[in-house]
């Protein structure tokens, strides 16, 4: 795709991210829109946003488990972009009725870094070494594309349909939990509405980790010791509008909670 295109495309985006609304699908538009397109409208997006101020602190790893994949139609895992305008600590309030457009919570793993990763050649042991600690989290994900219609190039090239995201209430050495079989029971208004385990996450949220640092490596971007890393979601995506709330816990890692208003 010519660059005037990707950077239109990019611009659409911003202005639909920024104005709350949303936008045909990129794939009904350009129907050979490819993946490394898509990611060139992806950062088109974020150079936008950078310019607004906004300042990058860590990745995601989106579309890793089978339930998500199946909601959205999307087989295959994505990465985009996380900004300190993003992040929220726990037990905060989102102001989805003015910032979002079509929210939906995900319970994941996050990893926050200690070293640098760059790929190729990732392993899962150096995932760990270099991981200071891991975290429940939400993400509350939120896509610029008309009613959620989405191929992977639309959920790519709009940062990975990313809206923001919540850490939780403890930050866990990776080696004292089993990120495999560790369990997750997540809360809708007091209501149990999804489990899950680790293993959702491409099988273990440190294959996802390492799937990412390898990926990027392809685009020579790599992780940074502080980033944070969301490793994907371990159950399906869940519907949210003002006035619920929420509440997640991992099993030997903690807790998060989070109010939508």
């Amino acid at each position: 795709m010519e660059d005037l295109k990707i950077d239109q495309y990019g611009d659409e985006l911003y202005s639909a991210l920024r104005e709350r609304r949303m936008v045909e699908p990129l794939t009904e538009r350009e129907p050979k829109i490819t993946i490394a397109d898509a990611y060139e409208v992806s950062l088109r997006l974020l150079a936008r946003r950078q310019a607004d101020g906004e300042v990058v602190i860590g990745k995601k790893i989106g579309v890793t488990s089978k339930a998500v994949q199946n909601m959205l139609g999307v087989h295959r895992p994505d990465f985009g972009y996380l900004t300190d305008r993003m992040v929220y600590s726990n037990g905060d309030d989102v102001a989805v009725s003015e910032e979002m457009i079509q929210p939906r919570a995900e319970g994941e793993i996050a990893f926050i870094l200690k070293q640098d990763l760059a790929g190729p050649g990732v392993t899962n042991a150096e995932v760990m070494a270099a991981t200071a600690g891991v975290m429940a989290c939400f993400e509350i994900v939120d896509s610029r594309i008309r009613n959620w219609e989405i191929k992977i190039q639309d959920t790519i090239a709009d940062n990975a349909s990313c809206g923001v995201f919540v850490l939780g209430d403890a930050l866990v050495d990776p080696n004292d939990v089993d990120l495999t079989t560790c369990g997750m029971v997540l809360e809708k208004n007091g209501e149990i509405v999804a489990t899950g385990a680790g293993a959702a996450a491409l099988g273990s949220p440190v294959n996802a980790v390492a799937w990412l640092a390898n990926t990027l490596g392809e685009y020579g971007i790599g992780l940074r010791a502080g980033e944070v890393i969301l490793s994907g979601s371990l159950a399906p995506l869940i519907p949210v509008v003002a006035g619920d709330s929420m509440h997640m816990r991992i099993g030997g890692i903690g807790s998060a909670a989070v109010r939508f208003v």
